[in-house]
């Protein structure tokens, strides 16, 4: 963002501290939590020392999202808000006015009509750089309201050589790579380069603006590839370019505390990391592969994340059998489903419905990924011998009503758990399978005891998660009836014709598709299901028996879900695999 920092020294002081707490878009971002009073007190006092601009701190300092200061301003202006998409293929000519002026002040000039210069800036309410270009131009000046970050790729497409953000910050990394990069000293001058640390910041920065979830970055031989994970897909994004290889890997192994001298092993770490207004953790992985680290990032935000049953997925049905388990005085539950499908977030969820004054809750996890108040969590190290296994025999010992094991990884966890049920506890947990019926036979693999198994564990809710279509922008068709026959809707509604409903894109959506929901299937254990159990019987078996009793299925979860608008069929079949 060296583009904010130039403005802030090319500006005038604009308000003082004291008036800074009294800003109007100070005060919106306040009422709308946008911002937090301690953090606006922090920009002052850093105002007080440095001087600039107390809203163009806030972004600076990313304590408050660029986004959301530009609808701050357009909001009290009660002017238009102009986004990429908005901007014109083409820029009007004006020879009196240079473009490092404008990138100066984030303005960018887009339209010219009847003596009228129509302009987007970020920041409209600066009369000084308005009357500047009102002379420079000899024309009436009309604002836009504009994102700081946008204005600045909208000037070099439209008035420079057309790069990017990061095409900027790599011209100045400067050629090839020199010295040794074998040389820890030299790695680490590399990724404290300005650049670099600019480049990490923006590739974290995109990442939160695009809404991901993780981060890969992946070496070749010939080229860095960056790529997002966005509503469980991944997406190509502009990277740096291979000369940066080690430099950028570098900086991100640094921030997350890892051994930049240790190539040759996977390392895990952390980084505690401050983007758009947002405290994020991210979770860092690397592994050496041919041409270098593979990095991956999962960006924890958990100022966002809602820990409440309607939000994620559960209908009526599904939420009632669920939470009457979890009022159960012993057992198990056991959350299942592959990598990456919400488990430990529904059993968070579960934990805070569970936390109550009367209840002490203990979990153990492998990483803990966000703090819950009142519940104590133990961070698992399998280094110093602090296994899950490890960790439970001392859990137990400290009288918990509720116990959270992060994963059942191994029969010795397995079975410190059944022990801990079979004592009066209640147990939460995650295994990965593919259905809730092959949760049984998993455990049953794993060698626990068959009697034990049914004598303890009270459900297993299997989950996926699926794209949400954008309400806005969604399409709704009819199913063929030999569609619906063939999909099973017929039997599961006794109708005709279904609405379902198609993803469009749009130029602010090209996905037609905005954050993702669990369609779940939830098997309880009934006695039918035990004496399966007891005889070994196929997880195909045990399901139909739970179909029997009423169960319903992932599919048709997600086929409900998108007869109501919520997600599509292609999706339903995507995580599913049916056929």
């Amino acid at each position: 963002m060296q583009a904010n920092e130039e403005t802030i020294e090319s500006r005038p002081a604009g308000v003082s501290p004291a008036e800074g707490m009294n800003d109007p878009v100070c005060a919106y971002l306040l009422d709308n939590r946008r911002l937090k009073s301690a953090d606006l007190k922090r920009a002052v006092s850093y105002q007080e020392q440095h001087g600039g601009n107390l809203v163009t701190l806030l972004v600076r300092l990313g304590l408050a999202s660029e986004h959301d200061v530009a609808e701050a301003e357009s909001a009290l202006l009660e002017i238009p808000l102009i986004r990429t998409a908005d901007l014109p293929d083409e820029a009007p000519e004006l020879p009196g006015i240079s473009v490092r002026y404008l990138k100066q002040n984030l303005i960018l000039p887009i339209e010219e009509t009847n003596g009228d210069l129509v302009v987007v800036m970020a920041n409209p309410r600066d009369e000084f750089a308005r009357k500047a270009l009102t002379m420079a131009s000899g024309k009436n000046i009309v604002p836009r309201v504009g994102i700081a970050s946008e204005i600045e790729n909208g000037i070099e497409k439209l008035m420079g050589g057309g790069r990017s953000a990061m095409g900027q910050i790599v011209e100045s990394l400067g050629g090839e790579e020199d010295g040794d990069i074998e040389d820890v000293e030299h790695l680490r001058d590399l990724a404290s380069e300005a650049p670099v640390i600019r480049l990490v910041n923006l590739i974290m920065q995109r990442a939160v603006e695009g809404r991901a979830s993780d981060i890969h970055i992946e070496p070749f031989e010939n080229r860095l590839k960056v790529r997002y994970r966005i509503d469980g897909v991944l997406q190509e994004v502009e990277a740096p370019p291979a000369k940066s290889t080690a430099a950028v890997i570098s900086r991100i192994k640094i921030m997350a505390k890892l051994n930049i001298a240790e190539r040759r092993l996977p390392q895990d770490g952390r980084i505690m990391h401050r983007v758009q207004g947002k405290e994020l953790d991210l979770r860092v992985s690397t592994v050496p592969t041919s041409h270098g680290e593979s990095v991956v990032m999962r960006i924890l935000d958990r100022e966002s994340v809602v820990l409440d049953f309607d939000s994620l997925g559960f209908d009526d049905e599904i939420r009632s059998g669920f939470v009457r388990h979890l009022e159960m005085p012993h057992g198990i539950i056991l959350v299942t489903g592959p990598t990456g499908s919400g488990k430990t977030t529904t059993l968070y969820t579960a934990l805070s419905a569970l936390n109550t004054p009367e209840r002490k809750i203990i979990t153990v996890e492998d990483p803990v990924e966000y703090q819950l108040e009142g519940i104590n969590q133990i961070q698992a190290k399998a280094s110093i011998g602090l296994d899950f296994a490890h960790a439970l025999r001392s859990i137990v010992r400290q009288d918990p009503d509720v116990i959270m094991i992060g994963e059942m990884r191994d029969l010795e966890t397995a079975r410190i758990a059944i022990q801990s049920a079979l004592t009066g506890h209640l147990v939460l947990s995650t295994i990965h399978t593919n259905d809730a019926a092959g949760g049984v036979t998993r455990m049953l693999d794993m060698g626990v005891e068959d009697y034990l198994l049914t004598s303890t564990v009270n459900a297993i809710l299997a989950q996926r998660l699926v794209r949400t279509l954008d309400p806005v922008s969604r399409e709704a068709y009819e199913l063929l009836p030999e569609v619906s026959q063939e999909l099973g809707l017929a039997e599961l509604e006794g109708q005709e014709r279904y609405r379902f409903y198609h993803a469009r894109a749009t130029t602010e959506n090209p996905t037609g598709y905005r954050g993702r929901t669990s369609i779940l299937e939830l098997l309880e254990m009934s006695d039918p299901v035990r004496r399966l159990v007891m005889r070994h019987a196929t997880s195909g078996e045990i399901q139909d028996q739970a179909v029997a009793e009423g169960m319903r299925t992932m599919y048709e979860d997600g086929l409900i879900k998108c007869q109501k608008g919520i997600t599509t069929l292609e999706e339903v079949l995507r995580v599913t695999q049916e056929s």
